[in-house]
């Protein structure tokens, strides 16, 4: 799947299913996906793959926080996919490179993971949320200071018997300026 190819037809799928991939194909495709502009090579982030009974912690761990009559709907969510990846931001601190250009590589490097996963047939949504920032979950991932949790990757195989529609282009004329045609607007309000 060429790359176009991939952006136009990459959903966020809801419904996922066994298989995902294990861990030395995740490995594989995060390396892939670590290749993107990152300033400093800096590689802010790291991951924390939830399988199984791991995904059975992290549901109770989120259940503990919900109320009481929420606590078996909000355990359950942590079932949705096989494969919950967890994306830990690990900013370097009082480095010239600004945290928010770290923020902006780690997410970088997330979408292109999602597309890696979409070119090899596997389906992913990005789910985040209060609970992202629980401290209970902070220690479940095993959290050091100054790291914070931005959600977590659902990965596995799309439902074979949902259709899906190729994304249509959009117009940006309007998010699209150039320097010389600011300077011409700016001459005639004058």
């Amino acid at each position: 799947m060429d790359v176009t190819t991939a952006i136009l037809t990459r959903r966020s799928e809801h419904l996922l299913l066994d298989p995902a991939p294990d861990d030395d194909e995740f490995t594989y495709l995060l390396r892939v996906a670590a290749a993107a502009p990152d300033h400093g090579l800096l590689r802010p982030w790291r991951w924390v793959l939830l399988r199984g009974d791991d995904r059975e912690a992290l549901g109770a761990c989120l259940a503990e926080e919900a109320q009481e009559d929420r606590r078996a709907q909000v355990a359950a969510k942590a079932r949705r996919a096989p494969l919950l990846a967890s994306l830990v931001f690990t900013p370097i601190r009082e480095h010239k490179v600004p945290s928010w250009e770290q923020l902006a590589a780690t997410s970088g490097m997330a979408h292109t993971l999602m597309l890696l996963l979409h070119a090899r047939g596997y389906g992913s949504i990005w789910r985040t949320g209060a609970q992202a920032q629980s401290p209970r979950v902070h220690g479940l991932l095993g959290l050091e200071e100054g790291e914070e949790c931005l959600g977590w990757l659902y990965i596995g195989t799309p439902d074979p018997t949902v259709t899906r529609r190729r994304r249509e282009l959009y117009d940006v004329s309007g998010r699209l300026t150039t320097l010389s045609s600011r300077q011409r607007s700016d001459a005639m309000a004058m």
